[in-house]
C-alpha cells in the first residue's frame, strides 16, 4: 500500500507580480515566483508526480519539520535519474536521500533586492549554476522561487528601458549643450555691445574730470581778476548754487567713474562665465574666476549673507574655465539657497531663531600635498578650494542622497547641478569633489584639482 505523502507537499502556487510598470529601481518582489514546499520524508517519486503534473515549475523548497532546508532544482532532479540506476536507487526513498547527494550552492536573496543586481549576481555564479532558479526570501521564515528564466527576461527589459533612458538623456543633454552654448554667444554678444559704451564713457572720464577742473580753475582766476564781482555775476552764482556744484562736481564724477567701473567688471564676469571652453584646457586664474562668480551673485544675497575670502597663493591652473564657473555657480546657488531659505524662517519666526550669527559663506583656496591625499603619488600636488557655510548642514540621509548621485552606477530620473558639477571636477579635470556637512554647523563642498 503506497504512503499518503500529500499532508508533506504544498500545491504549487504561481504568485503574480506587481501590475506597475517595471523601471531601473524595481525589485524581485515585482516578478512572478513559484511557492513549493515540500518536506524531506516525502519520497522522490512524489516530487516527480508534482513536476509532471506542472511543467513550468522550476523546482522545490525542501523543509524538515516546517524549517527551511534548501532547495532542489527540476534540472537536478532530472539529471540525476538518467544516471545509470539512479532512478532504480532512489525513486522510492525519502528526499532527504536524494538531497544528500544533489545538494549544491544556493543564491538566496531578499525579495528587496533590484532585478538588476539580482541579475549580475546570478551571472557570477560558476557555469554549472547559472540555469538554477534563485531563492527569494518573502518574509521571515517564507520563501519563493524564481524561475531564472523570467528574471533574464525581465532584466533584458529593463536593460532596453535603461538604455532608452540612456539615449533619451543624451540627447537632452546635448539639446541643453547647444542652447546654453547658444545663450553664451548671445550674452557675449549683448555683453560686448555694453562694453563698447561703458569702454567709451570710461575713457573719456579721465578727460571730463580735468576739463572740469581746469573749468573752476578759469572761473577762479576770473573771480580774482575782475574782483569786485559784478551783481549780475553773483546772484547768478547764487542761483545755480556754485559753492555746492563746485564741491558736488569732484564727487559726481568720481560716481561715475565708479559705477562704469563697476559695471564693466560686472560684464567681463559675465563674459567669463558664458565663455566656451576649448578642446585643451587651459591656465586659468582661479582666484579671478571665483571673484567673477560673487561679483554675478551679489544680486541675489543683497548684504543678508557676508562672503568671506581667504585666498592663498595659487599659480595658473590647467584646466576648462568655463566649467569650472558653472560648478562655482551651482555650489554657491547651494548655499545660498540654504542659507536665505534660513533668513526668512528666521523672519518669519524670530523666536525659533537657529542663527547664532550673520549668515556667512568662506571661501578658501590652497594648495595641499601627498600628505592630505595618501592615496596619490608621494610627489603629488593638488590645489584645494573650499566653499564652506554656517548655515544648518545636512541630515545623513541627504548626504547619501547626494553622494549616491555622484555615482554612474546609481540610476537617477534626472541629473543634478551638484552630480553635472562632480562629473565635471572628476571626469573633466581629474579631481575630487568632497562633501562635509554636520546639522547645526554648515556645510563644505571641497574641490581638488591636479596641479601639474
Amino acid at each position: 500500500m503506497s504512503q499518503d505523502f500529500s499532508y508533506q507537499i504544498s500545491p504549487p502556487v504561481l504568485s503574480q507580480g506587481s501590475d506597475r510598470d517595471l523601471g531601473l529601481e524595481s525589485t524581485l518582489q515585482e516578478l512572478s515566483m513559484y511557492d513549493f514546499q515540500v518536506e524531506l520524508s516525502c519520497t522522490a517519486m512524489e516530487v516527480a508526480r508534482i513536476f509532471e503534473k506542472y511543467p513550468l515549475l522550476p523546482g522545490a523548497i525542501l523543509r524538515e519539520q516546517g524549517k527551511f532546508i534548501g532547495m532542489i532544482s527540476r534540472r537536478r532532479l532530472l539529471e540525476f535519474w538518467i544516471r545509470p540506476y539512479g532512478k532504480e536507487l532512489f525513486f522510492r526513498e525519502p528526499l532527504a536521500m536524494l538531497y544528500s547527494y544533489v545538494k549544491i550552492p544556493i543564491l538566496q536573496l531578499p525579495e528587496t533586492t533590484p532585478i538588476l543586481t539580482a541579475m549580475q549576481l546570478t551571472l557570477r555564479r560558476s557555469p554549472e549554476l547559472v540555469a538554477e532558479p534563485v531563492v527569494v526570501e518573502t518574509a521571515p521564515d517564507s520563501y519563493k522561487l524564481l524561475d531564472i528564466s523570467e528574471l533574464n527576461l525581465v532584466s533584458w527589459q529593463i536593460r532596453g528601458i535603461e538604455t532608452q533612458v540612456r539615449y533619451e538623456r543624451s540627447q537632452t543633454q546635448m539639446i541643453q549643450n547647444d542652447k546654453m552654448a547658444s545663450l553664451g554667444r548671445l550674452v557675449d554678444g549683448v555683453a560686448h555691445e555694453i562694453l563698447d559704451p561703458v569702454s567709451f564713457i570710461w575713457g573719456n572720464l579721465t578727460y571730463v574730470s580735468s576739463y572740469s577742473q581746469d573749468l573752476l580753475k578759469l572761473i577762479a582766476a576770473y573771480d580774482r581778476e575782475l574782483s569786485p564781482t559784478s551783481n549780475y555775476i553773483s546772484n547768478f552764482k547764487e542761483e545755480i548754487e556754485f559753492d555746492f556744484l563746485e564741491e558736488d562736481l569732484s564727487k559726481a564724477l568720481a560716481s561715475i567713474r565708479t559705477g562704469a567701473e563697476r559695471l564693466k567688471k560686472l560684464v567681463t564676469s559675465l563674459q567669463n562665465f558664458c565663455h566656451i571652453d576649448e578642446v585643451y584646457p587651459k591656465p586659468g586664474d582661479l582666484h579671478a574666476c571665483l571673484d567673477s562668480i560673487v561679483l554675478l551673485i551679489n544680486s541675489r544675497i543683497q548684504g543678508e549673507i557676508e562672503i568671506v575670502k581667504n585666498y592663498g597663493h595659487l599659480p595658473p591652473v590647467y584646466c576648462f574655465m568655463g566649467q569650472l564657473s558653472q560648478v562655482f555657480m551651482n555650489l554657491f546657488t547651494e548655499s545660498i539657497d540654504n542659507l536665505l531659505n534660513e533668513v526668512v524662517r528666521h523672519q518669519l519666526h524670530p523666536e525659533n531663531a537657529n542663527f547664532k550669527e550673520k549668515p556667512r559663506i568662506e571661501i578658501t583656496t590652497k594648495i595641499i600635498s601627498q600628505v592630505a591625499v595618501k592615496e596619490q603619488a608621494p610627489d603629488s600636488r593638488w590645489v584645494c578650494i573650499c566653499i564652506a557655510d554656517n548655515g544648518l548642514g545636512m541630515s545623513l540621509d541627504l548626504q547619501q542622497q547626494i553622494i549616491e548621485s555622484f555615482s554612474t552606477e546609481k540610476r537617477v530620473d534626472k541629473a543634478t547641478s551638484l552630480a553635472v558639477s562632480y562629473r565635471i571636477i572628476t571626469a573633466k579635470h581629474g579631481g575630487k569633489l568632497n562633501l562635509r556637512s554636520q546639522l547645526g554647523k554648515g556645510t563644505e563642498f571641497e574641490i581638488l584639482l591636479p596641479l601639474l
